[in-house]
C-alpha cells in the first residue's frame, strides 16, 4: 500500500470532499458488510476504471449546515472490516482482480483523532469479472448495475475476451479455395491433406456435429472467410456482419447533413479478402491524396502531408481489429483537413483513448493477426509497435498526434480515428506536456509558458478546441475557463485519474 506524504494528502482530502460521485468515482464507509464495495470494484473494472474512496461518507448524507470533514471516518472506524474486505477481494472475483492499487491517505477524521482514507483505483480490466455468488457488474453514472447473459456475453466480444472472427459460419469450403488461399498454402507450408484438413490444423475451422455421423461437416471461422474469400463481405452479409471498406471524399471540413451530400465523388465500396482489401484501400486513400482536393471557396488544391506509413497503419488497424459481429462497414472519409478511419468495435481490453500512445493496440482478433502475417507482403508484422510508430511519425513530421475517439452512443458502437492535417505549432509541445501534468490549462497559463498574448492565446485555444485537440471543463464561466485532453490519461503521479484530478 501506497501512503501520500502530508502536503499530498492535505491536498486530496480536500479535493475529495469537494468531489461528486461520478462513472469513475464512488465513496464508501467500511462495514462488516462488503456487497455494495465488492459490486462497484467489479463495476469499475468491468466498464473504464475507478476510484473507490473508502472512510467517506456520501455527501447526501451530510446533514445541513454541517462541514464537509464531518465525512471523514477513515478506514479505523472499523479496521477488522477493513482488512476483512481486503481478504475478500482477493478471492471473491472471478477471474481474479490484477490490476489493483491501494494508496493511504492521513487525515484528520470526523471526531478530531487522526486516523486515515484508503483510496482503492482499479483499472479498466482486459477481462470480464464476475463476484462468486453475485453476478457481474458494471458501471452508469454513479452506481451500479447488474448484467444479464447476453449483455455478459457482449461485454466480453467488446473486451476482446471473445473474438467473432473464431466463431464457425456455415460457408461451402470450396468459396474459399481461392487463388488467395492458395498462395497463402505455399507460403504457409501446407501442402499435406485436403483443404478442410489444412483448416482445421490451423484452427481455421472445425467439425460441426459428431464426426462419426453421415451429418458432420466442416465449417470455416468468419477468420477463414475473411482470409480467403472473394466476396467475404457478401457471403458474411446472411449473417448479420460486413465486412467492407467505404471510402468518402468530402467537400471541406464537415459532413453536410442534408439531401445532397457535399461529396466530390461517388462513395468507393472496396470488397475482396483481407489482404487484397487492405492493399486496395490504402492504394485508393494515397491516389485522392497525391490528387488534392479543390477547395471550393478558392479554387487552390488541399495539399495532404500524412507519413505514408501512418496512412497505411490506420487502414491497417481498422481491418485487423474491428468487431467482425457488427453489422457495419468501415469508413474512411477524407476532408480538406483531416482523414478519419471509423472501425466498427470499442477498444478491446483495457486500452482507452488516454493510454493507446502508450500501451499500443491489443489483438481482437487473433486469428486474422496470425494468420495475415504468413503472407508474402503481408500488410502486418504483428509485432505490437504498430500504433507507437504513428505517433513517432506523425511527431517526426511536425503534425499533431493521431487523435481516438471512442463513441458508444450511436447505434453501432465505434472507434474513430482522425489524422490532422494540420502542422503543429512548437507551442502545442508545450502545452501538451503541461496538461499531461497538471491536467488542463487556462488562457494566462498559455500565456505565461508559450509568452503570447491573451489575444493569441485565446485564438490557440479556440483552434484546438475546432480540432478536437482540447475540450473545456464543464461548469465553468468564460472567466474561469480551463482546458483539458478529450480523453484521460492513465493516471497521474498520485495514482488518480486525470479526469477524476479535473474534479478532486
Amino acid at each position: 500500500m501506497i501512503d501520500l506524504s502530508p502536503a499530498q494528502a492535505a491536498d486530496r482530502i480536500t479535493k475529495l470532499l469537494a468531489a461528486r460521485e461520478s462513472r469513475t468515482l464512488d465513496f464508501k464507509r467500511i462495514s462488516d458488510k462488503h456487497k455494495r464495495l465488492l459490486e462497484t470494484i467489479c463495476a469499475f473494472a468491468n466498464t473504464d476504471g475507478g476510484l473507490l474512496v473508502l472512510g467517506i461518507g456520501d455527501a447526501k448524507d451530510l446533514e445541513v449546515g454541517a462541514k464537509p470533514e464531518s465525512r471523514l471516518f477513515g478506514v479505523e472506524e472499523n479496521p477488522e472490516g477493513f482488512d476483512d474486505l481486503r481478504r475478500q477481494v482477493l478471492s471473491r472475483f472471478t477471474p481474479a482482480m490484477t490490476k489493483l492499487h491501494w494508496i493511504r491517505v492521513a487525515c484528520t477524521l470526523h471526531n478530531g483523532q487522526a486516523g486515515h482514507v484508503v483510496l482503492l483505483r482499479v483499472e479498466k480490466s482486459d477481462q470480464v469479472h464476475s463476484i462468486v455468488g453475485n453476478g457481474t457488474w458494471t458501471r452508469m453514472d454513479a452506481s451500479n448495475r447488474e448484467l444479464d447473459a447476453s449483455e455478459i456475453a457482449n461485454l466480453a466480444y467488446q473486451r476482446g475476451v471473445r473474438s467473432a472472427a473464431s466463431e464457425l459460419v456455415p460457408v461451402q469450403l470450396d468459396l474459399l479455395d481461392t487463388p488467395i488461399w492458395r498462395t497463402f498454402v505455399i507460403a504457409r507450408g501446407l501442402r499435406a491433406g485436403t483443404m478442410a484438413e489444412q483448416l482445421q490444423r490451423i484452427g481455421l475451422a472445425d467439425i460441426v456435429g459428431a464426426a462419426s455421423t453421415a451429418t458432420a461437416e466442416v465449417h470455416p471461422t468468419r477468420a477463414a472467410v475473411l482470409l480467403f474469400a472473394d466476396e467475404p463481405g457478401s457471403l458474411l452479409a446472411a449473417h448479420d456482419s460486413r465486412a467492407d471498406i467505404r471510402l468518402l471524399v468530402y467537400g471541406g471540413k464537415a459532413a453536410t447533413p442534408s439531401a445532397t451530400p457535399n461529396l466530390r465523388k461517388r462513395p468507393l465500396t472496396i470488397r475482396g479478402p483481407l489482404i487484397e482489401q487492405i492493399d486496395a484501400a490504402v492504394k485508393a486513400v494515397l491516389r485522392e491524396l497525391e490528387e488534392g482536393l479543390t477547395l471550393a471557396s478558392s479554387g487552390f488544391k488541399t495539399k495532404h502531408v500524412y507519413p505514408e506509413r501512418v496512412v497505411k497503419e490506420a487502414i491497417v488497424n481498422a481491418v485487423i481489429h474491428r468487431d467482425y459481429r457488427l453489422n457495419r462497414d468501415i469508413f474512411i472519409r477524407i476532408f480538406d483537413d483531416r482523414i478519419e478511419v471509423e472501425s466498427p468495435g470499442t477498444f478491446p481490453g483495457s486500452i482507452t483513448a488516454g493510454n493507446i500512445a502508450r500501451t499500443g493496440s491489443k489483438a481482437r482478433n487473433p486469428l486474422i493477426v496470425q494468420n495475415l502475417r504468413e503472407f508474402p507482403n503481408a500488410p502486418n508484422i504483428d509485432a505490437g509497435e504498430g500504433v507507437r510508430m504513428m505517433f513517432a511519425e506523425m511527431a517526426e513530421a511536425m503534425l499533431y498526434p493521431p487523435q481516438y475517439k471512442q463513441n458508444t452512443e450511436s447505434a453501432v458502437e465505434s472507434v474513430t480515428l482522425t489524422l490532422l492535417n494540420s502542422n503543429r505549432v512548437s507551442v502545442w509541445d508545450m502545452v501538451s506536456d503541461w496538461v499531461d501534468r497538471t491536467g488542463s490549462i487556462n488562457n494566462a497559463k498559455l500565456c505565461e509558458i508559450a509568452t503570447v498574448d491573451t489575444l493569441k492565446a485565446s485564438k490557440l485555444l479556440a483552434t484546438w478546441r475546432e480540432q478536437g485537440l482540447l475540450l473545456a471543463l464543464p461548469d465553468r464561466g468564460k472567466k474561469n475557463m480551463r482546458y483539458t485532453k478529450p480523453m484521460p490519461a492513465d493516471h497521474d503521479t498520485d495514482l488518480l485519474s486525470r479526469e477524476q484530478d479535473n474534479k478532486i
